[in-house]
C-alpha cells in the first residue's frame, strides 16, 4: 500500500518533533501493509516554509536510518503547498516539490475558505505541465457549504485526496458524511492518511478502504490504491466524470 500524504518527517513542521517519534510511526506504517510514503511537510502556510532542498535532504537522512533500523518502508519526496499567488514562480525556482517529481502537485485550501483566485491558478498550474491534486476538501468551510466549487474545480481538472480520519468520521458526522458523497459523486482521487503521529493522527488506512469497500465495493478500493501507484510512477490516474452534488449543507466542526 502506498501513502501519498504523510507528515513523518521530522522536526520539520507539525508531524513528529524527534527522530524516534518518526521512526514510530513508520513501525506503524508498516504495521498498517503501508510500503511506501510520500512525505509531505507543510510549506508557506504562515506557519511553516520547507522548500524543495531542505525536503529532499530530509528524506534522504530518514530513508538511511530506516535501512539502518531494518523497517521496511520507502520514503519518497513530495511537498503540501498552502494555495498563494506565486506558486508556479517559486516552482519554476526550484523551491516547490511535486510529488516524487512527478507532475501531480499537492495544493492546500485555507480551512474556512476558498480564495477567488483559486480557479485560475489551478488553470495556470495545468498550463505548466502540472497536475493539482486538491488535499483534504472536505474539511474545507465554504466548500462543504457549497460543493460546486469543488465540483467546478474537478470538472476543469484539478484532482482531489480525501483523508482516511475523514471518511471514518474522526472530524465529526458532517464532514464524514460529505467524504462519502465526494466518493459517490467522483469528485475525489485519492485516499491518503496525512498522518501526524501515533496518537491522535495516525494512518488509519485500512479501517478506511474497508468502509469504502462495504459503501462503494472493491472497485472503488482499487481504483484509489491504483492511483496512488499512479503517482509515483507519474502516470495518468484513473477517474470518473465528476457528479453535481445535490444542493444540502454539511455543517460540523472543523
Amino acid at each position: 500500500m502506498i501513502d501519498i500524504h504523510c507528515h513523518i518527517l521530522p522536526g520539520v513542521d507539525d508531524g513528529p518533533t524527534t527522530l524516534e517519534e518518526s521512526l514510530m510511526m513508520a513501525r506503524e506504517a508498516v504495521n498498517e501493509g503501508i510500503k511506501t510514503i510520500i512525505a509531505t511537510p507543510h510549506h508557506r502556510n504562515n506557519r511553516y516554509e520547507n522548500n524543495k532542498e531542505q525536503i529532499l535532504q530530509h528524506v534522504s537522512n530518514l530513508n538511511e536510518v530506516l535501512v539502518k533500523e531494518n523497517i521496511p518502508l520507502s520514503i519518497l519526496p513530495g511537498q503540501e503547498n498552502r494555495i498563494f499567488g506565486e506558486v508556479l514562480e517559486d516552482y519554476r525556482n526550484g523551491e516547490i516539490l511535486t510529488l516524487n517529481n512527478s507532475k501531480y502537485l499537492f495544493i492546500e485550501f485555507p480551512t474556512a475558505s476558498v480564495p477567488k483566485y483559486a480557479d485560475r491558478l489551478l488553470y495556470e498550474i495545468q498550463i505548466e505541465g502540472l497536475t493539482p491534486i486538491i488535499v483534504h476538501p472536505e474539511r474545507n468551510k465554504e466548500i462543504l457549504e457549497n460543493p460546486d466549487i469543488l465540483y467546478n474545480l474537478v470538472n476543469n481538472g484539478a484532482l482531489t485526496q480525501v483523508t482516511a480520519a475523514s471518511i471514518l468520521g474522526y472530524f465529526g458526522k458532517s464532514i464524514k458524511k460529505f467524504s462519502k458523497k465526494l466518493v459517490e459523486s467522483n469528485l475525489t482521487h485519492f485516499l491518503a492518511s496525512d498522518a501526524h503521529n501515533t496518537h491522535n493522527r495516525t494512518f488509519a488506512l485500512n479501517n478506511a478502504f474497508e468502509l469504502i469497500r462495504e459503501d462503494f465495493g472493491m472497485d472503488y478500493v482499487y481504483l484509489f490504491m491504483e492511483n496512488a501507484d499512479k503517482v509515483i510512477t507519474d502516470s495518468a490516474i484513473y477517474k470518473e466524470i465528476p457528479l453535481v452534488i445535490k444542493k444540502k449543507r454539511f455543517f460540523g466542526i472543523l
